[in-house]
């Protein structure tokens, strides 16, 4: 499934998007909101790993090294 809503965006509707978010926010608002964003995201993927090395880290690798040692005795 394609998101339309990408593929039709021209830089008109680009400029008046960030015109808009300019005066809602402000000049001053703008750096602090994407430094928030910023550290959100890098939050988020710093829990995903955490949790992808609890739950399936050893798991996984020694699956892996099975598996890397059945194709080897072939």
């Amino acid at each position: 499934m394609k998101l339309l809503l990408f593929q039709t965006l021209g830089m008109g509707e680009i400029i008046v998007i960030a015109l808009v978010i300019l005066l809602l926010f402000g000049g001053k608002k703008i750096p602090e909101l994407m430094k928030g964003i910023g550290k959100g995201v890098k939050n988020f993927k710093d829990g995903v790993k955490g949790i992808e090395n609890e739950v399936g880290g050893d798991e996984v690798k020694n699956a892996i090294k099975d598996v890397k040692k059945d194709i080897s005795d072939n």
